[in-house]
């Protein structure tokens, strides 16, 4: 009994070694930071067992991981990838470069015979959606993060029912999180209009972390297979401004049409089987699509699986191939360190970066972070300006005068790492110019972010700010 006693203290000694060697390895070989993967081997060594717990509990990205669990026994639809080059389609346009860029990142080839229509606010979307929705024929995909239980959301419900009582095969797919905006949510009342509806990542522990994260952000409406909508948009009565709601929210949204809606159909019917085990196929969901214009558009599908990053690149590609300007409207601006040098490159190469930003922002501690990093850009020549009046949600990427990224990321880490999410990238002059006047007029509204006025700043909200900026890889 003496010997094992007196051996106890060397038996946790080598325990701790092992421990700390195993949680310190793991830490070297999965940590791409050198800061992160320094700082995690320091707290490990010091503490012996608590720093290895740490790093269990707070250290390892379980979201990727849990992602990919998710996903694991799951066979997704075919992606074809690009069977020429992004120079070869774009021929001599100024922006091939990033098209081949982007050629290498995503899943899908880019497409021409494209036709992107904006649609601000709920107000001119809304009606559009719905009118696409009567005239369905054969299929209808309607897939959203919020789907709220109120006036527009009972108008689509009954547009859904009337279509099934058609005989349209209707599915749709609401973010189990996003559904609980309302209560009840809307779940029941489309199933009692006959809609087949789900939940995406349903999960009965709410308080588990990767509940609040791996949520589908995505906002896809595809109607025959060949007339899409996407964009910021979700579905809920304070988007219709005309309505004068409580709660105002300003957005923007796009009727696709042309092949690339089929990349569209693709998001929704590999969220859709892997939400409900059923497999969506045949022409009624993947017809033969017509050209409907002259635009070139490929989709992005972006998420914290085999997807990820995919937006990340995107947009640094877009940051390091501009020539002239760069126009960013986003209403959660958090970059993390690449995509701050990508900016602060930029207009250091001569590039014109603007960024519009709401001066009132519906998630407080987001405010305060954001205005924590503005002074890293600013300081170079970045412009930014903040719009007045009701939050404004919308998101959009402008290049030069010939390029255009929407759909519904924003420019925070949630969207880009922890989030599921579908955009378009668009070659197109006449798109982008369309969008360079709506930004003209929000900035015609807006007020200078200045460093001047950032200085003025008292030191209380300051240290609340920079406090704030800390929490950035998790907002």
């Amino acid at each position: 009994m003496d010997a094992l006693r007196d051996a106890i203290p060397g038996i946790l000694a080598a325990l701790a070694v092992a421990v700390d060697v195993l949680a310190g390895g793991h830490a070297l070989l999965n940590k791409r930071d050198n800061r992160a993967a320094v700082g995690w081997i320091g707290v490990i060594l010091a503490l012996p067992f608590v720093g290895a717990l740490f790093y269990w509990l707070l250290g390892i990205n379980r979201v990727q991981r849990r992602a990919s669990a998710l996903y694991r026994d799951y066979v997704r639809l075919p992606r074809p990838r690009p069977r020429q080059a992004g120079r070869s389609v774009l021929g001599g346009h100024s922006l091939a470069e990033l098209c081949e860029v982007v050629d290498r990142v995503t899943s899908f080839p880019v497409i021409g015979d494209n036709h992107v229509t904006p649609l601000e606010n709920g107000d001119a979307a809304y009606p559009a959606m719905l009118a696409a929705i009567d005239a369905a024929e054969r299929s209808v995909a309607l897939q959203t993060y919020i789907f709220d239980h109120d006036s527009v959301g009972e108008r689509f419900v009954a547009a859904l029912g009337r279509a099934v009582a058609r005989g349209v095969d209707v599915r749709v797919l609401v973010d189990a999180v996003g559904a609980r905006y309302s209560f009840p949510t809307i779940i029941g009342p489309l199933r009692r209009q006959g809609v087949r509806a789900a939940a995406f990542n349903r999960n009965i522990f709410p308080w588990r972390w990767t509940y609040a994260n791996l949520r589908s952000h995505r906002k896809i409406l595809v109607v025959d297979g060949h007339t899409g909508f996407t964009g910021g948009l979700n579905i809920r009565a304070g988007h219709v401004i005309g309505d004068a709601p409580a709660h105002p929210i300003v957005d923007l949204h796009f009727k696709v049409e042309g092949p690339v809606v089929c990349q569209m159909q693709v998001a929704f019917a590999e969220d859709w089987a892997f939400t409900t085990r059923e497999q969506l196929l045949g022409d009624q969901w993947f017809p033969a699509i017509d050209a409907r214009g002259g635009m070139i558009c490929r989709g992005i599908i972006d998420g914290p699986d085999v997807d990820l990053d995919k937006l990340r690149w995107t947009v640094l590609g877009a940051l390091a191939c501009a020539r002239r300007r760069v126009r960013i409207v986003t209403p959660y601006f958090l970059p993390e360190a690449d995509l701050i040098a990508g900016i602060r490159t930029a207009v250091l190469r001569g590039v014109e970066v603007e960024i519009v930003l709401p001066r009132h922002n519906n998630q407080i501690l987001v405010k305060w972070a954001s205005t924590a990093v503005l002074p890293q850009i600013i300081a170079d020549g970045c412009r930014v300006w903040e719009t007045r009046g009701a939050f404004d949600h919308s998101k959009v990427l402008l290049v030069d005068d010939g390029w255009a990224l929407i759909g519904s990321a924003n420019l925070d880490p949630r969207s880009l790492r922890l989030n599921f999410e579908f955009n378009i990238e668009c070659y197109s002059e006449s798109l982008a110019a369309m969008m360079h006047d709506l930004i003209d007029r929000k900035i015609a509204n807006a007020y200078p972010v200045t460093m001047a006025r950032l200085d003025a700043r008292s030191l209380p909200a300051r240290l609340r700010d920079g406090l704030a900026r800390l929490f950035i890889p998790y907002l």
